[in-house]
């Protein structure tokens, strides 16, 4: 009689724990679902300073939309300027002014409407193309430094070379390889369990910022994102690296001071913001997590997505003599 209830006793306990692990897994996947959106706090740790931070942000987001606009215009009616180098820029302007308004919009509706609601699934895809738009940069800058590299190092074969339909094919597979590229990270993070806890501490739906939100372990993401970084960011740095270096050894040959400056100015643009671009990024994905914080991810973030843009149109038109006789005949037209 005593097994008999010893044995009923141990029956009811299993049943009990049971009915907890399948209560636990019904938790979390209620969980999951319960998470309809979030809030992004933006700049709300400057809360005295948000008239001056509105401006500066309108600002900046006009000056690199309106500037990419223009390059993206004058590339698209001036006819000298129809070669592939200038058929690079225009789609590199056209990038940077989808990448702006993607992460600029929650932001600037942040600021001027004090909306800082995002649904679930108005924050994956934020996330998704946020991702699509700074790895297809990545890849554009890299076929724009074979460009320079062919037009160096190759100057006879460029027109064969450097082709429209070869421009094309590189532009088309910068696209395609960026959009596929961003997928992982982005269902991994949207398969995330997130708390009640729904603050997201940044000015758009940065995967990072996602990842400290989350309930579930996290490792493997972060681990997907570091590969993804050495792919995207790393790969693409030694190619243009030793694209440069073998279009500085070309220059260097080059007899004529007139033709080696001339030659040096062409690259110098692209350069100039393959560095600045590729410095800001690498600083935000590519330090240690103990290295990160809500401040400095911030910043970061600002500088390749708005102020990178933003710096692009100005360093092409002030360092390109074809870009500033371009200019110069819209003005004296309009005159």
């Amino acid at each position: 009689m005593l097994l008999g209830s010893h044995d009923y006793r141990i029956r009811y306990l299993r049943e009990e724990d049971i009915s907890l692990i399948k209560q636990t897994a019904t938790m979390k996947k209620e969980n999951k679902t319960v998470t309809t959106g979030f809030t992004l706090l933006g700049f709300s740790e400057y809360s005295h300073q948000q008239v001056l931070i509105s401006i500066m942000v309108l600002l900046a987001f006009f000056i690199s939309v309106l500037g990419n606009i223009g390059i993206f215009i004058l590339m698209l009616f001036d006819h000298h300027l129809h070669k592939p180098m200038y058929f690079f820029l225009s789609s590199l302007s056209f990038l940077d002014i989808c990448n702006t308004t993607v992460t600029l919009s929650t932001l600037l509706d942040n600021l001027f409407t004090g909306n800082t609601y995002i649904s679930f699934s108005l924050c994956m895809t934020q996330l998704y193309f946020f991702m699509n738009f700074i790895n297809t940069e990545f890849f554009l800058l890299t076929a724009m430094a074979y460009d320079r590299y062919v037009a160096i190092c190759h100057p006879l074969h460029y027109a064969l070379m450097m082709n429209k339909k070869i421009c094309c094919s590189l532009i088309a597979a910068s696209w395609i390889a960026g959009a596929l590229d961003a997928i992982p990270v982005e269902v991994s993070v949207s398969q995330l369990y997130f708390c009640s806890f729904n603050e997201i501490n940044h000015f758009f739906c940065d995967p990072n910022a996602l990842i400290k939100l989350a309930c579930s372990d996290a490792y493997s993401l972060e681990i997907l994102i570091l590969i993804e970084g050495m792919f995207v960011a790393v790969l693409p740095f030694l190619l243009i690296l030793i694209s440069y270096t073998c279009i500085i050894k070309s220059i260097l040959k080059i007899r004529s001071t007139e033709s080696r400056s001339k030659a040096f100015s062409t690259c110098s643009s692209h350069l100039i913001v393959v560095n600045v671009f590729c410095v800001t990024s690498s600083c935000m994905y590519m330090r240690p997590s103990s290295l990160h914080s809500p401040e400095l991810d911030k910043l970061f973030s600002f500088l390749y997505t708005v102020f990178v843009p933003m710096l692009n149109p100005i360093i092409y038109s002030l360092r390109n003599q074809e870009v500033k006789n371009a200019f110069r005949k819209v003005r004296f037209v309009k005159q």
